[in-house]
């Protein structure tokens, strides 16, 4: 039976990768091929272990296609260069190893290897995709030639799905919540958040409360720093929620009055669509692809000025007007969103190698 399946450097949950290589594999089904997700069981989830197959177990037909999610430094990524098969790669982009350096040096090491591994790869798949503009720019720098742009293929019926009641009850309480949703990550930049808030909370808006929601897991020591920030400076009602379920999740954002990221290293960032698509007004920090993803919606600012930013982020709280106006326009870009035809486009973009199944 002809195979698409798909390598990842990492399977497990709550993660962007692995949730569209599950949905992935769902589409490549329905087209009539066998498709499974190989991983490194060390990097799998043990709850997921049962749903990716050991990437060292793979065997290859010449007439199989493997689709590598790019996304870090592994030995999946070398694997792939070698499977006698054909293949596509889908750019994820890869963190700044510096980020990482002072909390996390073997995090670090990992995506210097990944830069590296990165280069190694380029001629080695017929086709090239990317899940942005600024990833397949990247590419192009690396010598990878006719590199496609896919958007990360999302399943945002979940804003839709059911809302954990317990969150919205300690939520809805009256204080203006302000939330950012991403794994608790130095590129993140959560203390730049912190000091925001922190002058929104006393020159704003003094009934209000921080939520960062997202995985801490190997970032223990950047999570501390965090925390000491905060005592630091003294400030009431920030959460750290850590990993959350779906319906947790749900209810964080139906909860929130506004979503604020600084982030200064993004591939893509989806929750800035998720934000938009339960209808949470969004400011965006102007780094690498998030003026992209927010494609004219929201509100974007190309400085740090953490006062004007309180300030912008009281009027967009208060201003009814304003903030109509700014979620018309996240209705707007979540309509252009759900209105692609992403599987079709994905199916275009492999054509070439479909074809000769």
């Amino acid at each position: 039976m002809p195979a698409i399946h798909q390598f990842v450097g990492g399977y497990t949950k709550a993660d962007a990768i692995s949730n569209e290589a599950a949905l992935l594999r769902k589409i490549f089904r329905s087209w009539g091929y066998d498709s499974h997700i190989f991983a490194e069981p060390g990097c799998t989830h043990p709850e997921l272990r049962k749903d990716a197959l050991d990437v060292k177990s793979f065997a290859a037909s010449a007439d199989d296609i493997v689709l590598l999610h790019l996304s870090t430094g592994s030995v999946v990524n070398e694997i792939f260069a070698t499977v006698p098969c054909r293949k596509a790669i889908l750019y994820h982009n890869i963190t700044p190893a510096e980020y990482f350096s002072a909390v996390q040096k073997q995090i670090a090491r990992g995506l210097d290897v990944g830069k590296r591994q990165i280069g190694a790869l380029a001629g080695i798949a017929d086709v090239n995709l990317a899940d942005s503009q600024f990833n397949a720019d990247e590419l192009a720098t690396l010598g990878y030639s006719d590199v496609k742009v896919l958007p990360l293929i999302l399943d945002l019926q979940t804003a839709d799905s059911r809302v954990d009641r317990r969150t919205v009850k300690q939520l809805d309480d009256g204080r203006t919540n302000i939330i950012f949703v991403g794994r608790c990550a130095p590129n993140k930049k959560i203390e730049d958040l912190i000091s925001a808030f922190a002058f929104f909370q006393k020159a704003v808006e003094p009934n209000s409360r921080f939520v960062h929601v997202g995985s801490y897991v190997g970032l223990e020591r950047y999570h501390y720093l965090l925390f000491s920030m905060v005592r630091e400076m003294q400030l009431r009602d920030v959460k750290f929620a850590g990993s959350v379920t779906q319906q947790e999740l749900n209810a964080y954002y139906r909860s929130a009055s506004l979503f604020l990221c600084m982030s200064e290293h993004e591939g893509f960032c989806i929750p800035v669509l998720e934000s938009m698509a339960h209808d949470v007004p969004v400011m965006a920090y102007a780094a690498a692809a998030v003026p992209e993803t927010m494609d004219g919606a929201g509100i974007v600012f190309s400085e740090k000025d953490f006062p004007s930013i309180a300030e912008m982020m009281g009027h967009l709280v208060k201003d009814q007007a304003l903030r109509a106006g700014v979620l018309s326009g996240q209705r707007d870009r979540i309509a252009r969103y759900r209105a692609r035809d992403l599987e079709g486009e994905l199916r275009q973009h492999l054509a070439p190698l479909l074809k000769s199944l």
